[in-house]
Parts: C-alpha cells; structure tokens; sequence
C-alpha cells in the first residue's frame, strides 16, 4: 500500500510539470506501468527522468566532481562546468551521469536528469565463500569494470568488512546498496569521472547472465 501511495503522490505532483512525450512515459503517467522492472522489460527506451522519480520513489543524489572546462573557438574561449553525479536510493538501484553547462547549478540538474536515465537495479547476494549468510550484502560473484585506463575487480566479502575500496568507488556502492566488498583497482583512480564510471560498469556487469 505503502508503495502504491508513493507512486500516485509521485505522479500528482508532476501531473502539471510532467507532459509524458515518449510511450514509456505515457504508460506510466497513466498506470500502465507501476515499476522499474516493467519498465525495463518492455523494450521502451527510457528517455524521461520524471518517469524514474515515478517509479522508483526515494531516490538519492550526490555530485562526485565538478570541473571547468575550456574551449576555444572563433569568438574566443568558451567556459563549462561539467559534472559528475550518481543517483540511487541504497537498496539495489544506482545511476551514473554527466552534466555540462555554463552555470554549475544547471550543469548539475543535467547530470541528475542524465543519471537517472540509466539507472539500473544491482543484482545482489552474498557470494563470499566466507560468509554463506544468503542476505544480500555484496555481490553475488566477482565482476570487473573499466573506463578510461582504470579497471577495477569487485570481490564478495563477508559480512561486517565493509567497503574497502577507493572513497569514490565507496560513494558508488553505498549508494547502490552494497554494504561489504573487497576491491583490486588498476590505473588512474584519481580520475574520478573514470573511476566512478568503472565501478558503475562493474556493478552492471552483475545483471548480465553468468556462464
């Protein structure tokens, strides 16, 4: 019930600000689609960050950098922030985006909006030979992500070590419900946009089937 109620506070209050433009959309708007995981499985591309906050109520977000970027050009040198953010709400779903903008205030919403369109739901468990609790804590069994010249390895761990890993990977999992993890990392993890990136690619790398 409590789950319906969110849904509908949700969609009354984008009933005015929201005008559905894609099927998806509309489909949500209307009650057709109630949750992520119908959405997903519908082969609709989700391209409106209003039907996220529609359907998965709660969510976090949380900016991991932001720098200047310059440009030049024929009427001289332009100047942009760009941001890096993550969503999610602690409890399996995260999202990673970027935004770019003169203004930091705008910058920042765009990479909001850009990280909930590819949100995703983590897929959780306790593969730590260690443990065996079966509550999921951690991820199910190693993965591995890369961007850029940074990869990182992802390891089950058993419960009560938490996240021993970089403080912008740690941001990531927390964010994405991952409570207890070892962590191998290679490259230039001082890149956060890299590194942030990396561990998202592993983490999605835990919905895929394993052979």
């Amino acid at each position: 019930m409590a789950d319906t109620r969110d849904r509908r506070q949700k969609r009354d209050y984008y009933e005015e600000a929201w005008v559905p433009k894609t099927r998806l959309g509309r489909l949500v708007y209307e009650g057709q689609v109630t949750n992520f995981e119908e959405a997903v499985k519908s082969g609709l591309p989700i391209k409106e960050p209003q039907l996220v906050d529609v359907l998965v109520p709660g969510l976090e977000d949380e900016v991991l950098d932001i720098n200047m970027v310059q440009r030049m050009t024929d009427s001289g040198r332009r100047v942009k922030f760009r941001t890096t953010v993550i969503v999610g709400n602690r409890d399996g779903y995260i999202g990673l985006g970027e935004g770019k903008d003169v203004q930091v205030g705008m910058a920042i919403k765009k990479g909001i909006e850009n990280a909930k369109l590819n949100l995703l739901r983590v897929k959780r468990g306790c593969g730590s030979w260690e443990c065996g609790c079966g509550q999921p804590h951690t991820v199910p069994y190693e993965v591995m992500g890369e961007a850029g010249s940074v990869r990182i390895v992802l390891i089950p761990a058993p419960r009560g070590l938490g996240i021993a890993a970089g403080d912008t990977a740690k941001k990531v999992m927390e964010m994405a419900g991952i409570k207890d993890i070892w962590t191998r990392t290679e490259g230039s993890t001082r890149t956060t946009l890299n590194f942030a990136k990396a561990t998202y690619n592993a983490l999605l790398n835990t919905v895929t089937v394993r052979a």
